[in-house]
């Protein structure tokens, strides 16, 4: 299945509200379409690590009545929406994709989960994610290319996202994992300023936030509005702030080029086709700020051209402790990909990681410093199309990252900043993202600067 982003349109859910309201169409016979096209794709896709389909009947029979009766819960009420198995749900296994886990069932709501709840919404399944949230895969394809990886962590809620199977999903992302599948998937997809939407229990590592994936600016950001409206942000941390409809299209007018560490192993492709989209915004009057040419945009390169290892520094220190509980079950409880991640983690001393948290703090006062130069800095979501993903071959080396490198979302991770990812390239009729960042609390901003590119600019097709 080639992708166009010119003329791919995905499953929306914001523009079926009205015939929910006069009766030509429900929740219900929505719902049905979404199982319809799982049972077509999802075999070879593979997104969904369980799926709740009694009870997601009867809550959009619920939505249903009360879409009848004129008085629904949220503009929400009724979507099918997956989370993603590293979040816990009260009527699904929570097991993260991997064997120490399996049959974990805490049978208890995460935040977002219950806010979700609260607004109507239908908890239709648990999406596949990586192990752990980590690198190591699991059973998802790229819904354009299965021979190809969908990204990670968030694989399933990207990939199902962008089948049809549903109109939105919730991912999480500590490093890359929301942008950098929704990039390779070509989901519209919003990772929020750090601990604007409350993660309840997954409060272990500093830079983990829960985000949104996408087919449409409205859908996702009436999902993270209604679950910020709810339950707020983190302990301590001021909650996504903005518009409680999607922000209007706005056009930036100065936008920082930023290459990153990714630059050098772009393929031609990718290179030109990012190129030729500059173009087009320059032409539609941004001014763009790139390294050779702005000493700002100079110095925000340099300031994050640690990203790489301070994430993952910073990230394996902080979940050595459950990964050793994890390992200390028995062989096999988890992968050898994870346990080679745990073992470099547990050779840091805490010193190590001390350091590593001032260079995350230099790199987010320098972000603050170019702040008023630019509306945002724009970059790739991800390194060229998704690679080809053929399993790791027995008895040699494990693949290094096989869902994908980060390279390009370990800055946004490091700086707390809000990313919006919107699909505006093919390379080779694969999904390229772009993606726009922002100064810490400007996700509204981000959202309608998105959009605006997505409306005004047209595509690149490669």
């Amino acid at each position: 299945m080639s992708y166009d982003p010119s003329t791919f349109r995905g499953l929306t859910f914001y523009d079926a509200r009205d015939a929910f309201r006069d009766g030509a169409d429900t929740p219900r016979a929505y719902l049905e379409r979404c199982m319809e096209a799982v049972a077509a794709r999802e075999p070879v896709v593979q997104a969904f690590a369980h799926l709740n389909e009694a009870a997601s009947r009867a809550a959009a029979d619920e939505s249903t009545a009360r879409w009848q009766a004129g008085r629904p819960l949220s503009p929400i009420d009724g979507m099918p929406i997956g989370i993603k198995d590293l979040l816990e749900t009260r009527d699904m296994p929570t097991e993260m994709n991997c064997a120490g886990l399996q049959g974990n069932f805490p049978k208890k709501d995460n935040a977002a989960v219950r806010a979700l709840r609260e607004a109507g919404a239908v908890i239709f399944g648990k999406t596949v994610t990586a192990e752990l949230g980590g690198s190591h895969p699991g059973p998802t394809t790229n819904p354009f290319d299965p021979a190809r990886t969908p990204g990670g962590s968030s694989s399933g809620s990207a990939a199902a996202v962008a089948a049809g199977m549903m109109p939105a999903a919730i991912g999480t992302q500590v490093g890359g994992s929301i942008i950098r599948p929704a990039g390779y998937c070509g989901n519209i997809a919003l990772k929020p300023t750090q601990g604007a939407i409350n993660r309840g229990e997954r409060q272990a590592t500093s830079m983990s936030t829960h985000g949104v994936h996408a087919n449409a600016f409205e859908d996702m950001w009436q999902v993270a509005y209604e679950i910020a409206a709810r339950v707020g942000g983190d302990p301590g941390k001021r909650a996504l702030n903005g518009p409680p409809a999607a922000p209007a299209a706005a056009k930036p007018e100065v936008l920082i080029v930023l290459e990153t560490a990714g630059w050098a192993g772009l393929d031609s492709q990718t290179i030109d086709a990012f190129e030729l989209l500059l173009e087009r915004l320059a032409a539609a009057g941004v001014r763009l700020l790139r390294r050779a040419t702005s000493p700002e945009a100079s110095r925000l390169e340099d300031a994050i051209a640690e990203a790489t290892r301070i994430c993952v520094q910073i990230t394996g220190w902080e979940n050595r402790w459950g990964n050793r509980n994890l390992a200390d079950i028995g062989q096999g409880a988890i992968s050898d990909r994870a346990l080679a991640v745990l073992e470099a983690a547990e050779r840091m001393t805490p010193a190590e990681y001390q350091a590593t948290l001032v260079d995350r703090a230099a790199t987010q006062a320098a972000h603050e410093d170019i702040g008023p130069v630019a509306d945002a800095a724009i970059s790739l979501s991800c390194p060229g199309p998704a690679p080809l993903w053929p399993g790791d071959s027995a008895g040699a080396a494990l693949v290094r990252r096989p869902t994908g490198d980060a390279v390009f979302n370990y800055p946004s991770s490091m700086l707390f900043a809000p990313v919006v990812t919107t699909p505006m390239i093919s390379v080779g009729s694969m999904p390229v993202g772009v993606q726009l960042i922002g100064m810490q609390h400007q996700d509204a901003r981000m959202a309608a600067l998105g959009r605006w590119m997505r409306e005004y600019i047209p595509p690149v097709v490669a």
